[in-house]
């Protein structure tokens, strides 16, 4: 075992400070719209249904979910799942979330291509983003340049 500078360490460095910095924006940009409500007063669950029906989208369910952000539309089960801090707020932030993820849902209503693409590819980048940074810690730690090069792969599939 043995520890030395390698040029892949950067690009590991500078894709975590990337997507860590995304998303801190993304959070600090959902709670800075979070304080002001809609003018309509409609939480993002009504809003996701208004969206829907206005549609013609009526096969879809519309789900709470715990978390923050964790937001997400899942088109195997035809179903928006909305997250704490969006399902019953009025926020601006809820609803433009809400309407975001009914977004998709007419996007994958329509066959819209690049939805269909996502929808084929989320598979392997839940594992790469679940497996990625193990892998590479555990490249570092035991001087496997090959393991090392999985993780990263690992993690560009994420992105």
């Amino acid at each position: 075992m043995y520890y030395y500078m390698d040029p892949t360490y950067v690009l590991v460095i500078i894709g975590a400070v990337i997507c860590m910095l995304a998303s801190a924006n993304v959070s600090r940009t959902f709670n800075k719209y979070s304080r002001y409500h809609s003018k309509r007063g409609l939480t993002g669950a009504q809003t996701a249904e208004m969206i829907l029906r206005s549609a013609g989208i009526t096969d879809v369910r519309i789900e709470h979910i715990s978390g923050q952000l964790t937001d997400h539309y899942d088109p195997r089960a035809k179903v928006v799942r909305l997250s704490d801090s969006v399902y019953g707020a009025s926020s601006i932030a809820a609803v433009g979330v809400a309407a975001h993820e009914c977004g998709h849902v007419i996007q994958h209503h329509v066959g819209y291509v690049p939805i269909q693409i996502r929808s084929a590819i989320v598979p392997v980048v839940n594992i790469g983003s679940k497996l990625s940074w193990p892998v590479i810690i555990v490249g570092l730690l035991i001087g496997h340049t090959n393991l090392i090069y999985l993780g990263i792969i690992l993690f560009a599939l994420t992105l």
